[in-house]
């Protein structure tokens, strides 16, 4: 049985990479661990600083709102027969998705690229690019529906 951790941050290609698990599951008859992390707010200081109650509340907010989302794709895999996990943690993704992948011996990391664009990921980052770049195990990069070939 393969292990697929499926990262998801509920953008627009969220869907194609559910759908993506699906089938790898189906496939290899394997379990899906479905993954959502929460990134810690930017600090900032001086006048323009949050209270930290605030950040807390928006994090509890962030947390909430992924488990519901989570909790009805993990019903859509129960439904179709699919072992499925869930996981909500905090931290940075890039981070936290090697970690989690380690944890539960994925053989595949399925997720999604937002296809930013180079600018962006090098001022940004890419989470999937950092993924990809450590991972000890195979990756699957979902590119979104949009992208222009």
């Amino acid at each position: 049985m393969k292990t697929f951790l499926v990262p998801v941050d509920f953008s627009s290609v969220t869907e194609d990479v559910i759908d993506s698990a699906v089938s790898f599951a189906r496939a290899f008859e394997g379990k899906v661990v479905l993954l959502h992390v929460v990134q810690p707010p930017v600090i900032v200081t001086g006048e323009y600083a949050l209270p930290v109650e605030v950040m807390q509340e928006a994090m509890v907010a962030g947390e909430n709102s992924a488990k519901t989302k989570l909790n009805d794709y993990h019903e859509m895999f129960r439904t179709g027969a699919i072992d499925c996990a869930v996981s909500v943690r905090h931290g940075p993704p890039v981070e936290v998705i090697r970690e989690v992948a380690a944890e539960v011996s994925a053989d595949y990391i399925i997720m999604g690229s937002h296809g930013h664009g180079k600018l962006y990921d090098f001022l940004v980052g890419s989470t999937a690019s950092g993924v990809l770049k450590k991972a000890k195990c195979g990756i699957i990069i979902v590119p979104p529906a949009d992208k222009e070939t």
